[in-house]
């Protein structure tokens, strides 16, 4: 998958659900080429789940906690909604 199917999958997603390794809930809004999170006054960038995507199939988190915002990268990466059986 490229960075920009996985952004259009993301964008398609906007105001979803998604869920945490360990529960925690959020949605997100994409504003340009950055999602802002409801819960946490961070945003990701799309750079990021570029660097990200060299990761997955992801187990946890680890690989991920040198990057913005690990748990939420995971959750929306892992998803079914975003990765579409392509990992």
């Amino acid at each position: 998958m490229t960075i920009e199917e996985l952004w259009k999958r993301i964008e398609e997603c906007e105001g979803q659900v998604f869920r945490q390794i360990r529960g925690g809930e959020f949605t997100y809004k994409v504003k340009g080429n950055v999602i802002e999170l409801n819960r946490t006054n961070r945003v990701v960038c799309k750079s990021t789940f570029e660097e990200a995507l060299k990761h997955v199939p992801l187990v946890n988190t680890v690989p991920l906690q040198r990057l913005q915002a690990p748990s939420y990268l995971y959750a929306i990466l892992m998803d079914t909604r975003i990765r579409s059986n392509n990992w």
